[in-house]
């Protein structure tokens, strides 16, 4: 059982908890997270799942195996400023845009560093994770990062210039599958369907798809094609929606999301 300090008790945190529990990896005990002191809904979420928030990130650092680095980029330079004298500890940055070598920076000298970045579907077992190792991280503590974020879904080493596209595809890709699923409910809406049912059928027919992609190993081309008949009413809304450029936006939106995470990054790089 790995004890596991969390910098940062949000969503994500919370979220990762529950995934690393489930899978027997940890116990709720052995779980420590830091947040601020007015942070009342973090500090129940925790309470609820049976660990601990407090408000020191330098005790979480002193914690125990594994170090989760959760919070926003801009918060990333003060929480590690904190952790300059810290113990040497695996630590895992699901921090955005905070690069390897920023945290090999900040970090004391010869601490194994993994930067990796999960997506929002890991709140329900469902997530998209990759990972990009540190100069000064082994095989043991890539097998113990990979063991963990596989427990909210799956998991895929990548090198650490493909930590910016992955974000704008797999992190930021919700968001553009949220819209889409709700687009569809309003078609369906305005062709008679009620609200509730819309909804209902939309969100279980994106899942039922993305499943048979990833399940069935066939490519997503062949796969449209199963379901446009000569003739039929999927050709013709494939039509439409190649005539009002849905491709291109969405090729668009993972370029434009690269290159924000790049500027992001490059901001956050050490001098």
């Amino acid at each position: 059982m790995l004890k596991i300090g969390f910098c940062g008790a949000g969503k994500m945190a919370q979220a990762l908890v529950k995934g690393f529990i489930g899978a027997g990896l940890t116990k709720a005990d052995l779980v420590l997270a830091s947040c601020l002191p007015n942070d009342a809904d973090s500090i129940k979420a925790f309470q609820d799942i049976g660990a601990r928030a407090i408000f020191e990130n330098r005790t979480i650092a002193e914690h125990g195996d594994v170090l989760i680095l959760a919070v926003k980029p801009q918060v990333a330079p003060a929480v590690l400023s904190e952790l300059k004298n810290s113990p040497r500890r695996l630590t895992l940055s699901i921090a955005m845009g905070v690069s390897l070598a920023a945290l090999e920076k900040a970090l004391p000298s010869g601490t194994p560093v993994i930067r990796v970045m999960p997506n929002t579907p890991a709140l329900v077992g469902c997530g998209a994770t990759v990972y990009a190792r540190g100069s000064n991280a082994g095989d043991e503590d890539v097998a113990i990062a990979k063991r963990l974020f596989s427990s909210v879904g799956v998991c895929e080493e990548v090198t650490e210039t493909m930590i910016d596209p992955v974000t704008a595809l797999a992190g930021s890709g919700p968001a553009y599958v949220y819209m889409m699923i709700e687009a569809l409910a309003d078609g369906g809406v305005k062709m008679g369907l009620t609200r509730p049912l819309a909804y209902k059928l939309a969100a279980q027919t994106v899942l039922g798809a993305a499943t048979m992609v990833r399940d069935t190993d066939e490519h997503p081309g062949k796969l449209k094609d199963d379901v446009a008949s000569p003739a039929g009413s999927t050709i013709t809304a494939i039509h439409y929606l190649e005539r009002h450029g849905l491709r291109s936006a969405l090729i668009g939106a993972v370029e434009a999301a690269t290159e924000r995470c790049r500027e992001v990054t490059a901001a956050a790089r050490p001098n």
